[in-house]
């Protein structure tokens, strides 16, 4: 995958919008990866909480069809570990909210993968549940 980084993604639409509805001002991460090395979930992750975050900053909107923007537990360990106070619940509640607005269908209690039940942690079932009863 080839990224073209200018000043037009990183200030497009898409990254307003993310942060806009987040209220997260996205290039005051910076990386450090406090964040995934804290996240109780991120062996159930397919991108860690910095990647979906750079890949926000870099306005690439593949991000929305992630796993982890709806597996995210929410539970505000990585915003107690970063440095720099970003509140990457409130970016992944931004996220879900987009890729619904974009047709992306909530999950259904019956349609959880079995092995997905048995190993991740209730916490993140739970959250996700929570997600889609607005």
């Amino acid at each position: 995958m080839r990224i073209r980084l200018s000043a037009e993604t990183v200030h497009g639409d898409f990254v307003k919008q993310v942060e806009d509805i987040s209220g997260q001002n996205l290039l005051a991460c910076n990386q450090c990866g406090k964040c995934s090395s804290g996240c109780p979930v991120a062996f159930a992750l397919d991108l860690l909480p910095n990647q979906i975050i750079r890949m926000t900053q870099l306005g690439l909107e593949d991000v929305l069809q992630a796993q982890t923007i709806w597996t995210c537990a929410s539970c505000l360990t990585c915003v107690s570990r970063c440095p720099k106070n970003v509140d990457l619940p409130r970016v992944m509640e931004a996220l879900r909210q987009i890729a619904m607005e974009r047709g992306a269908t909530p999950m259904y209690a019956a349609e959880l993968r079995p092995d997905l039940v048995a190993n991740a942690p209730q916490m993140a079932i739970i959250g996700g549940f929570r997600k889609f009863t607005a």
